[in-house]
């Protein structure tokens, strides 16, 4: 590495590197330049160290521990990539600040509890007139087709095929853009929300399909204000980690469902996981296998199957 290339220099080549292959790395990116910068310092000169990558991830000093793990991560995907062009780099040990991935248990919705939510939502006061068809068709979709809440809020109106029931998300998480076809019921509700919602004056005002009060798109602020209020309407508690039950936990319960589905079913589970990844937008299947949840009845297909291999492998012995 030319001492005169600064680490700002690595770091914009890094970037652009890896935004050529279709990664965003907005937050990473701007974090990446702070470490750049203060590498950049008169105190620093020479390669990039372990301790040099330490002294920055530890920043600030009251900083949370998951967050200090995420700067060091950051730091390290960078100094893999920079050790190929200089040798005195070192990568630092991804276990030297510990696991910042702690999964926290979610809440899985039973189906009464999805049934008490949508019918909850449809009954909120109308404060614009639109507004009980519109969370019970949003929490209703979400429920039914594993949406991310931020994927259900920038649906426009040309991404949402009516007559196929397929929409169209566009750019979300891991710039990945699919189509996720719905169930034939979905497909109804959604297009008697639609119909409703074009005779409506606000609806000339936006391009949005779920509108809120002015005609624009729902902000999720207040959509999670609103989820939190009809969930202390309904007396909720989470059944998980948390102390309540929270709007992603939607998506959690909708994979749960499906896995069950094809446990009951007698669908190959290993081979259906890679659709049921891509149907969900995820990067890689290892992010599909971090919303299951052992639930009771889960475990309990899972018992009886095993039950069923062992009593195979008992009767091959005798």
């Amino acid at each position: 590495m030319s001492r005169q290339r600064t680490m700002c220099y690595w770091v914009k080549q890094y970037l652009a590197h890896r935004r050529a292959m279709g990664f965003a790395l907005d937050i990473s990116g701007d974090l990446l330049m702070d470490f750049a910068r203060f590498a950049d310092r008169p105190q620093h000169r020479g390669p990039l160290t372990t301790e040099l990558a330490l002294r920055w991830a530890n920043l600030p000093a009251n900083a949370s521990h998951r967050y200090r793990v995420q700067r060091l991560s950051i730091v390290r995907s960078f100094a893999r990539y920079l050790a190929g062009r200089d040798e005195r780099t070192e990568v630092p040990d991804r276990r030297l600040l510990g696991n910042a991935q702690l999964r926290r248990q979610p809440h899985i919705y039973s189906d009464e509890q999805l049934r008490q939510l949508v019918l909850a939502a449809a009954q909120l006061e109308p404060t614009y007139a639109l507004r009980p068809q519109t969370y019970s068709v949003l929490f209703g979709l979400l429920a039914s087709s594993g949406l991310r809440i931020s994927e259900a809020l920038e649906l426009r109106r040309d991404s949402v095929d009516l007559d196929r029931g397929i929409l169209q998300i566009l750019q979300t998480k891991f710039r990945k853009s699919r189509l996720v076809p719905l169930h034939p019921t979905t497909s109804e509700v959604v297009r008697g929300y639609a119909q409703v919602r074009d005779r409506h004056p606000l609806a000339n005002a936006s391009s949005a399909f779920f509108i809120g009060r002015y005609g624009q798109a729902l902000p999720y602020s207040t959509v999670r204000h609103t989820f939190r209020r009809l969930c202390d309407r309904l007396g909720w508690r989470s059944n998980g980690a948390l102390p309540r039950p929270r709007i992603h936990d939607l998506r959690h319960t909708f994979a749960c469902r499906r896995l069950m589905t094809w446990y009951e079913h007698g669908i190959d589970v290993n081979h259906a996981i890679t659709a049921l990844s891509t149907y969900l937008g995820h990067g890689k299947v290892t992010d599909t296998y971090w919303y299951l949840t052992g639930t009771a009845q889960l475990l309990g297909i899972a018992g009886a199957r095993f039950e069923q291999f062992a009593n195979i492998i008992e009767g091959r012995r005798s």
